[in-house]
């Protein structure tokens, strides 16, 4: 019987260019299975382009250049033979701003099932369900299955996101300052959802809010400049930070 593995994923030796702009310089990253890894840092320190490498979204940018090696347990994602429809079923993503399609609650949850080819009634009927439960949205939705989408409120619709994405079943949830549309009532909602999806998913959230970092992450990256300059656990890199450029920005001296 094969052993889990210890890092879901890695990034190792990790450049990234935008034309001749070195936007991530050698970052080395190991993140764990089934917990909430955040990553923090001022704007344009990198975090949001690191995120997008996670699922090979860079690669929609004109002129990006990538170099160094990105591991999914331990196969690189940027290997000859990687079938990217896969592994952005394997690995999805959730926005800063909820993004539902024009369609119907129910159109929207199914929508990943139907592009794979799930198309028979009863089951997908099923998983719209068990996935809107899974991000406690289908007391609110459940008379409203045919209903808009965009006629939910913002929370709302960013749970619908979220159901979207655990409907095809993922492995890996990553998040880019998926509340940061949201009220503080909303945010604590959302937050209470990560740490409720975290048993079942690995999860990437990138946010500007150190509180929010501190409140959902075990595990902190701190990002300046392209550089990945401390990694550890959530508390050390508040409380008890390596780096001077750390202890800067989590203190508030900058940033």
């Amino acid at each position: 019987m094969s052993q889990p593995m210890e890092y879901k994923i890695q990034a190792q030796e990790l450049d990234l260019y935008y034309g001749k702009f070195h936007a991530l310089k050698k970052v080395n990253l190991q993140i764990k299975p089934k917990m909430i890894t955040a990553i923090i840092g001022p704007s344009g320190c990198g975090k949001s382009t690191l995120l997008r490498c996670f699922n090979r979204m860079n690669e929609l940018i004109k002129g990006v250049r990538i170099e160094g090696k990105t591991l999914l347990d331990g196969t690189d994602i940027y290997g000859a033979g990687v079938d990217l429809t896969r592994l952005r079923r394997r690995v999805g993503m959730v926005f800063q701003r909820p993004n539902p399609f024009p369609l119907t609650v129910a159109e929207n949850v199914a929508y990943g099932l139907r592009v794979h080819g799930l198309t028979r009634r009863p089951e997908v009927e099923e998983i719209v369900e068990s996935s809107l439960r899974a991000t406690s949205l289908w007391d609110d939705v459940k008379d409203k299955l045919a209903s808009p989408a965009l006629a939910l409120s913002a929370e709302q619709q960013q749970r619908l996101c979220i159901s979207r994405l655990v409907a095809v079943t993922p492995e890996v949830l990553l998040m880019d300052e998926p509340c940061s549309a949201l009220d503080p009532i909303a945010t604590a909602h959302i937050e209470e959802l990560m740490w409720n999806l975290s048993e079942s998913y690995t999860i990437v959230i990138v946010t500007h809010n150190m509180q929010q970092a501190a409140r959902v992450a075990e595990e902190t990256a701190f990002m300046l400049l392209g550089d990945l300059v401390e990694f550890g656990s959530t508390v050390n890199i508040f409380e008890n930070p390596k780096d001077k450029r750390t202890e800067d920005y989590v203190s508030g001296r900058y940033g």
